[in-house]
């Protein structure tokens, strides 16, 4: 059986350093930035793509067996849908984040300057309990420098990731500055943010996990609050 805590939001401490480095520096997923804007991210791991799994811990002195998502634990209160969501929301935030920490040398709106601080003072935490959701179950944490679509379940016929930005709409908004900055700071956002929205209310309907029930519950009406503003800064530009 998979290990479970009655306390997810305390990850372990090798954990919450990883995870506070990548929302704190900048190390983020393949296609993303590292600290400063010029660096290239570190290359993807050799794996398969979509190859998604989940350790399950042996008994004293045996190794842990890989097994594949769909093959959850007779008891589990996780469903695969909940595995889905949490692993590819990780990458998800980590992309809003290095989008946000663009603003501060690019934006010239003050509202898209403090868009771009509410949305890193929010996913930045919740990549740390979600990470630390993943690692006290034993299944499969995003790391710096993979690629987002190794954790696409839509590889496997479930839930799909959504409204990540290609690499060249990133390239597109690291190089813009000023007004065109904002402009397509916001458009691409509200993408993003809408496929965080859609990803958050399938899991609301076909998920088991209370812990992950309320994320989705944080994601949904949070940036939909939160699309909502940016279409208005969108038109007044």
């Amino acid at each position: 059986m998979h290990r479970t805590s009655n306390d997810t939001r305390h990850p372990h401490p090798l954990v919450a350093r990883a995870v506070a480095a990548l929302a704190l520096g900048g190390l983020l997923l393949t296609g993303c930035s590292t600290g400063a804007d010029e660096d290239q991210a570190a290359p993807s791991a050799a794996r398969e793509k979509g190859d998604v799994t989940i350790l399950q811990p042996g008994r004293p002195g045996e190794e842990a067996e890989t097994i594949g998502p769909d093959d959850v634990p007779e008891g589990a209160d996780w469903n695969h849908t909940d595995v889905a969501f949490v692993q590819m929301m990780v990458p998800h935030h980590a992309q809003a984040l290095e989008m946000s920490a663009l603003a501060p040398k690019r934006a010239d709106s003050l509202q898209v300057l403090a868009l771009a601080r509410r949305i890193k003072g929010s996913q930045g935490p919740e990549v740390m309990t979600m990470s630390s959701w993943l690692q006290t179950r034993d299944i499969e944490v995003p790391k710096a420098g993979e690629d987002p679509s190794h954790y696409d379940h839509g590889e496997h016929g479930h839930m799909e990731m959504q409204g990540m930005l290609t690499r060249e709409q990133l390239a597109e908004l690291k190089a813009a500055r000023g007004a065109r900055f904002d402009r397509l700071f916001l458009r691409d956002m509200i993408g993003h943010h809408q496929g965080a929205v859609d990803m958050a209310q399938q899991v609301a309907v076909e998920g088991t996990d209370l812990q992950v029930s309320e994320i989705a519950a944080d994601v949904n009406t949070g940036q939909t609050a939160e699309i909502n503003r940016m279409r208005d800064l969108l038109g007044a530009l």
